[in-house]
């Protein structure tokens, strides 16, 4: 089974593939690296909760959905790790004060309606509808009956009951030409028939109430939540990356096993070393396996001034502190693939590090006259 490195988590390919459906992106690639992110930052909190042994109880939200062990352990981790300072008045004060238009009542309106269907879905079924309501829409501006009047006995919107009242109406409560109609409309002015799906509707705008600006004191609460949140999800992030950088260092900090399972990481540089002399027994171990590379290490050293042993464990330090993931991907799938995963491990280290240098070429030869 193939698996890749994200943050210092080994994760198999198959989770990994389940996971991306979760995060939609604009290519394949940025999927795939928004996933391995997500599921490693899982295991790294989950492994945190473990080592610090939180044991939560599970919470509900306010549709009494129950949070499953692994959500609460990594809430337990975040609650612990992240604390933040309530925002002071007058940081709630410099945010009300910056952006004067986002603190606003809703803009209203008050509006009555007379819907006229059609009986039938064919055009003239829609054309007979619009004559009764263009009729309807004379009758109103010659004064020859009320709003009210009309609105109950030709409406067929449930509202007929109510002379054709709508109430209050805030943006988007209408269907959009319906809106729009409503918008340019005067209080107290008679709209010409206009269709939406549901007919025609002849519109009455009775007042319009406009926004106004609420006081501090009414948005500060609003605020003070905002800027809480703001500030925990900013502290939230530095401490999971924190957390990802110190695996990334490690080396394979964990693994995730196929049914998301997570473990110790299978192994790590620092272990590659300390076991059974590694560092020591590579250089003979290249000789058999790998000569060209054996005498390069030898000549590097040499010429570093270092022992072959020294020169492969400052190599090692070189990789952990660059290596990206892609990299620890590799490194993983030679020590699944050897007989010995850590001199085949260090034999890759020294291959990226000890590359022959590219021949160079002159294109144009000069000559001397």
């Amino acid at each position: 089974m193939r698996t890749l490195v994200f943050d210092g988590v080994e994760i198999p390919e198959a989770l990994l593939a389940q996971e991306v459906q979760n995060h939609p992106a604009p290519s394949a690639a940025e999927a795939r690296a928004a996933a391995g992110h997500a599921l490693a930052i899982r295991a790294l909190l989950l492994q945190e909760g473990r080592n610090q042994g939180l044991a939560p109880v599970a919470e509900q939200d306010a549709q009494g959905r129950e949070e499953t062990p692994d959500e609460a352990l990594v809430r337990a981790v975040l609650d612990n790790a992240v604390q933040v300072a309530p925002p002071t008045e007058a940081e709630c004060r410099r945010v009300y004060d910056a952006e004067p238009g986002r603190f606003m009542t809703t803009p209203l309106s008050e509006a009555s309606h007379i819907l006229v269907e059609p009986r039938g879905t064919d055009e003239a079924a829609f054309d007979a509808a619009h004559a009764i309501a263009r009729r309807l829409v004379g009758m109103l501006r010659d004064r020859q009956a009320t709003f009210t009047e009309l609105a109950h006995d030709w409406s067929d919107c449930p509202s007929s009951a109510a002379g054709g009242a709508l109430g209050q109406l805030r943006p988007g409560d209408l269907a959009a030409e319906v809106e729009a109609a409503l918008a340019a409309l005067q209080p107290g002015e008679i709209s010409e028939p206009v269709l939406s799906r549901f007919g025609w509707h002849v519109l009455r705008l009775e007042r319009r109430i406009d926004p106004v600006r609420l006081p501090f004191e009414a948005v500060e609460p609003r605020i003070r939540r905002h800027l809480e949140s703001r500030a925990w999800t900013a502290a939230a992030a530095r401490y999971v990356a924190d957390l990802a950088a110190t695996a990334r260092a490690s080396g394979v900090a964990l693994s995730i096993a196929s049914d998301g399972e997570v473990r110790e990481g299978c192994a790590t540089l620092g272990d590659f070393l300390d076991a059974a002399g590694a560092a020591e027994r590579l250089q003979p171990w290249l000789k058999a396996a790998d000569p060209a590379l054996a005498a390069r290490l030898g000549e590097a050293a040499a010429a570093a001034g270092l022992s072959a042993e020294t020169f492969v464990r400052e190599a090692v330090a070189g990789f952990v502190a660059e290596a990206d993931d892609e990299r620890w991907t590799n490194l993983i799938s030679t020590a699944r693939d050897a007989e010995d995963p850590a001199l085949a491990c260090l034999a890759t280290v020294l291959r990226s590090k000890l590359a022959p240098a590219k021949p160079a070429y002159t294109l144009i030869r000069r000559v001397a006259s």
